[in-house]
């Protein structure tokens, strides 16, 4: 029998969870059989995209009565992100459809003041003087969440616009809103205490904890060829950079908050080595990951999910047929749906969008680009300036004020960025996260470095 059963309810990024068990030392098996789920000796409820599609899996399998089973017997159970929603009774998200009712409570929406889903890393704080959570920072990726807590259950707490519930215990029951397999080395702790049944001395005083609130992420891009990192100008002239898995590891190591991979040359006939590419970068790395190039279906989007993939980026495909944001939305939620935007200046504060590696017009307007594809489903923004790209000459804030606000999905500022003060423009301009290349590849500056200086700068940051 296996240390930990993970239920593959059909709506899960299996890679990531499995990924982290087994970097701990644990046996672990991925099922859709209730027979094995019901007696496992733990079981780890992890999903993303929609409640309603979630539960409408779980039900046709019948795993809902084999995760009951498992509750009644007191087994360990771990509930991560949808997974969490899906022990609770309901959520707004579908209120046609019933949840699995371990926990009492329906989630509801994140207000439409702050930017959702409510993507990155925020504080976790912790209320138990002793339990599996202790106040941290994790990774969160949602767009509802149980507001109150539950009587008869521990809860941990966080902001985005509401506070919200971060996490419950109650027994040898813990659900995450975050993900505490995508949360560094926090995370991989907190996984290693429910495994052992073991409770942590708060690192605060029950109650404190780091300041609630979204953190601005610091974002290595890995353009990838082949298999290999490359870097060029404008999408040209492209020069070899290293191994994407080891330098994914040591961006991480520097305090890399997401790692983005995009292949620059996918095709059809590269699917095998894109795919290749993004398993080892995910076993190599314990952060958010996210993968673009050549997704042109749900399909593609699936492969790369089941890879390791925690949200997938499309440019031209969805230039061509934006329903494909729509259905990747429904299929995965929006929080795993990024839109990548090559955007040009046309004249004065005016910009057309590029498809195609930045080689033929795309849309006429970008900033309108950005606003229909967040309606459609699309629930983060790679905005990328095609005239500073690989010039490290700063990023193009008028395009940043534009689209940050023009749409309430979170925006990623690529593109020019050759030094630290081009990160804290870009950040005042209205990103929420930053990407780039370059400035780290040619080993002209880290990641922790970065954060220090925007430390200096009055700007708090995941350190």
């Amino acid at each position: 029998m296996p240390d930990v059963v993970i239920v593959n309810s059909g709506v899960a990024n299996l890679a990531s969870i499995t990924s982290a068990f087994r970097r701990l030392g644990t046996s672990v098996v991925v099922t859709d059989d209730p027979g094995v789920v019901a007696a496992a000796r733990r079981v780890v409820l992890p999903g993303v995209g929609a409640f309603g599609a979630g539960l409408a899996a779980l039900r046709a399998r019948g795993l809902d009565r084999a995760i009951a089973e498992a509750v009644a017997r007191g087994t360990p159970l771990l509930g991560v992100c949808l997974g969490m929603q899906m022990l609770c009774e309901g959520s707004e998200e579908t209120s046609a459809v019933a949840g699995l009712g371990v926990i009492a409570g329906a989630c509801r929406r994140l207000p439409d003041h702050v930017r959702v889903p409510h993507l990155g890393w925020n504080a976790v704080t912790a209320v138990a003087q002793a339990g599996l959570v202790d106040s941290g920072v994790a990774a969160f990726a949602n767009s509802y969440a149980l507001q109150e807590a539950p009587p008869g259950w521990t809860p941990a707490w966080t902001t985005h616009g509401v506070r919200f519930v971060a996490a419950l215990e109650q027994g040898r029951i813990l659900a995450c809103q975050f993900h505490p397999e995508l949360s560094g080395a926090w995370g991989a702790a907190l996984l290693e205490r429910w495994l052992a049944g073991a409770t942590v001395a708060p690192s605060a005083t029950a109650g404190e904890g780091p300041a609630p609130g979204l953190l601005p992420r610091v974002v290595p891009c890995l353009d990838v060829r082949d298999g290999r990192v490359v870097k060029g100008v404008r999408f040209q002239h492209l020069r070899d950079a290293g191994d994407p898995a080891a330098q994914g590891a040591l961006y991480e190591s520097q305090g890399a908050d997401e790692i983005v991979v995009l292949d620059v040359a996918a095709s059809p006939e590269g699917r095998a080595t894109q795919i290749e590419t993004v398993e080892r970068v995910r076993a190599a790395i314990r952060i958010p990951l996210t993968v673009g190039g050549g997704v042109r279906s749900v399909d593609d989007a699936r492969r790369l999910l089941a890879a390791g993939a925690d949200k997938v980026s499309v440019n031209t495909a969805a230039v061509q047929r934006p329903a494909l944001l729509a259905e990747l939305a429904t299929e995965f939620g929006s929080q795993c749906v990024v839109l990548a935007i090559d955007a040009r200046r046309t004249g004065g504060d005016r910009w057309e969008a590029l498809a195609f590696g930045g080689r033929e017009p795309g849309r006429p307007d970008a900033v309108a680009w950005a606003r229909e594809a967040a309606g459609l489903g699309a629930g983060e923004i790679l905005l990328t300036s095609w005239d500073r790209d690989g010039t490290r000459s700063g990023p193009d804030v008028e395009l940043l004020r534009a689209v940050a606000g023009a749409v309430r999905v979170p925006v990623v500022a690529s593109g020019g960025i050759g030094e630290r003060a081009h990160v804290l423009e870009a950040f005042r301009a209205g990103a929420d996260a930053v990407l780039a290349a370059s400035v780290f590849h040619d080993g002209d500056d880290t990641v922790d470095g970065i954060k220090a200086d925007l430390s200096l700068h009055g700007l708090r940051v995941r350190r």
